[in-house]
């Protein structure tokens, strides 16, 4: 059967759930052979095969967090002349995404990004995503040598599907231009203990009419609540309410979960550019004329200061 490559985005050896949705969507396409760079790159085996790899190359070359992106391309161009598979499979984050246009560039392949999904067809891989602010919906396939797609989180579900995961070294060349950026110092993100927000499966998120960064606690009391992200619209990041790194939008991060809960938000282009792709959207606000409204799957016409509060306690009533 085809093999088909996969991306494996971890953090020393914890494979993230991103990766686990590609294997379960590679299996559509053929025999997932997942890549895994860096330290930790072995451990990752054990999760890779419960989930459908039946192979794992891995490389943990000290190149990977020395320097920048190029040692990643170097090992995927490695592992796609070791393979010749029928596809290569990428998170849809924003280090991943750069890896994967220079890895098109690099094979002579085209490139789709942020596929939302993917079927199997005897001349490629056909794959569906949203595009111009989620206006229209694209099926499109790559014509030209080894597709390259980045998919977006929360585009599949989960699914266990035990394979033999058998461990290979791939053995990869560093090019001069590796060693191009080298990375001097890292510092660890705060951890909120909250998801990931582009990785999450619930999303709640404060606008406008949260009115001040004292006021985002009851955004927080919800999501947490829901075990969910924090996201913001742009009007609030940009009155300095909440962390750029939570914007939702056009020109912040774009979520796909499957429940996206905005509260206090007009539903602008520029938000909804980053959310439309979500399951199911819940909007609140006390303007019934709201631009939001007219995407929701329910709509609450209500203060949210009322309603977020209530809607917190019954979520934690019906937890127990």
């Amino acid at each position: 059967m085809a093999e088909v490559l996969v991306y494996v985005d971890h953090a020393d050896g914890a494979v993230r759930k991103p990766t686990l949705e590609l294997l379960t969507i590679a299996r559509r396409l053929g025999d997932p052979v997942a890549v895994a760079l860096g330290a930790g790159a072995e451990a990752t085996a054990a999760t890779l095969a419960e989930h459908g790899a039946v192979k794992v190359l891995v490389s943990e070359a000290a190149e990977y967090a020395d320097y920048l992106v190029v040692p990643k391309v170097d090992a995927l161009q490695a592992a796609v002349e070791a393979v010749s598979p029928v596809a290569v499979l990428v998170p849809s984050a924003a280090e991943a995404k750069e890896i994967a246009a220079r890895l098109a560039v690099r094979i002579g392949s085209g490139l789709i990004t942020d596929a939302v999904d993917l079927e199997a067809d005897a001349e490629g891989p056909i794959a569906t995503q949203a595009v111009f602010a989620a206006s229209y919906t694209t099926r499109s396939r790559v014509s030209t040598g080894v597709p390259v797609i980045t998919v977006k989180p929360n585009s599949a579900p989960v699914e266990a599907a035990a394979a033999a995961g058998a461990v290979e070294q791939l053995s990869v060349s560093f090019g001069e231009k590796s060693t191009g950026t080298k990375v001097l110092s890292r510092t660890p993100r705060e951890s909120t203990g909250r998801p990931e927000l582009t990785e999450a499966a619930i999303v709640v998120s404060g606008g406008r009419g949260v009115n001040g960064a004292e006021n985002f606690p009851l955004i927080e009391a919800l999501a947490d609540s829901l075990g969910a992200a924090v996201g913001a619209s742009r009007a609030a990041v940009d009155a300095g309410w909440y962390p750029h790194t939570n914007q939702v939008g056009q020109t912040g991060k774009s979520v796909s979960p499957q429940l996206y809960i905005a509260n206090g938000i007009s539903g602008a282009i520029q938000h909804r550019a980053g959310m439309q792709t979500s399951k199911t959207i819940v909007a609140v606000n006390k303007d019934a004329e709201a631009p939001i409204f007219e995407l929701v799957d329910y709509g609450v016409v209500g203060d949210l200061f009322t309603v977020v509060p209530q809607l917190t306690d019954e979520v934690k009533a019906r937890k127990g």
